[in-house]
């Protein structure tokens, strides 16, 4: 069940005992949480809606409310956040979980009590005998990454509450400059819609005036200009985000995952894989995926080993010698450059 699907049936009445929230979109997980949150009257929260983090809490704790009576009410409602002992994590905790117990609730739940289980991970592990009893007696819902198009639908219906709409040259560059991250786009939204009150319509120059590129984003710019050869541009945006006090050695570690994402990309691709068994199999948000397969499509493989390998060698360099990033970064694009058109090597 997606998160869409959950929120339709609480609003209808339709409630589980118990609920896993799995994956990492925290927008979704917590439109989720605010539509459970209002199936406790307001007057009632206070004391019949309990929330507890077992990376500090012991799970006995969340429990012992979970089977506690409503107090002057109809329901509890009770959340156990990061339950990290469902997943193959290694935790470092101390904390000593009586897992017999959370095992013995799943078989058996408060019928008046309503458990969340807010697991911001990719998956559990299904090995486990918690996890194969939470599949048979919970309703798992699923807040992972979202497609494109799932992204516009919510966009829009946030706009439309406001009867306001988006442009779309305006709505592709809000995805370029959040990587696509829907939580990330809905934090932008107030503020467009804001500057948008008067004319009721977002434009591009509204996007590119209020939204900031992300450093993912400045680093995809990059990642253009050094396929291009266009070294001038490169190293003066380069320049711009060590002024902005971004790391060389994160900026380079950035790029480095830029080009391997590219490199597999173009591997995988020719192995007959769509975009969305790229996206699942490299784990990767669908929208970057889909922007790398737009830049591969116009390179070969030998040109994205290259800038691979070179700022791999630039990164070692900036470990192990007291030379100036900056100069590395220059020397670095300067060499590609050379080399590449020296070779003749633009698909």
């Amino acid at each position: 069940m997606n998160a869409q699907q959950a929120i339709k049936a609480i609003k209808t009445g339709n409630l589980a005992s118990i609920y896993v929230v799995l994956g990492t979109v925290d927008y979704l997980a917590d439109q989720l949480k605010q539509q459970l949150l209002k199936v406790i009257p307001s007057e009632e929260r206070t004391m019949n809606v309990g929330s507890y983090d077992m990376e500090s809490t012991p799970v006995a704790v969340a429990l012992d409310d979970a089977m506690s009576a409503p107090f002057f009410g109809e329901r509890r409602l009770v959340f156990i956040n990061h339950p990290y002992f469902l997943t193959g994590e290694h935790q470092k905790s101390k904390i000593d979980h009586d897992l017999e117990a959370l095992q013995a609730y799943f078989d058996h739940p408060e019928p008046a009590t309503i458990l969340v289980l807010m697991a911001p991970y990719e998956k559990l592990d299904a090995r486990k005998k918690l996890v194969k009893s939470l599949k048979k007696q919970a309703t798992i819902v699923e807040v992972n990454q979202v497609s494109e198009r799932e992204t516009q639908a919510y966009v829009q219906q946030a706009l439309q509450a406001k009867k306001i709409t988006i442009e779309p040259a305006a709505f592709q560059e809000l995805l370029n400059r959040t990587d696509g991250q829907l939580g990330s786009i809905m934090a932008q939204l107030p503020k467009l819609m804001i500057y948008a009150a008067q004319s009721q319509q977002i434009e591009l120059a509204a996007v590119n005036a209020l939204v900031t590129k992300s450093l993912t984003q400045n680093v995809f710019d990059l990642v253009n200009d050094v396929l291009r050869y266009q070294t001038q541009a490169a190293v003066s945006l380069y320049h711009e985000l060590v002024a902005a006090q971004e790391a060389p050695l994160k900026i380079n570690a950035i790029l480095l995952g830029q080009f391997r994402l590219l490199l597999q990309v173009k591997i995988l691709e020719r192995a007959g894989y769509s975009q969305g068994s790229l996206a699942s199999t490299l784990k990767v948000h669908p929208y970057r995926v889909k922007l790398a397969m737009q830049v591969v499509r116009q390179f070969n493989q030998e040109t994205l080993r290259a800038a691979y390998l070179g700022l791999l060698q630039t990164e070692v360099q900036m470990k192990t010698t007291q030379r100036d990033p900056e100069l590395l970064f220059e020397l670095f694009m300067v060499q590609f450059v050379n080399e590449r058109r020296a070779v003749g090597t633009r698909a």
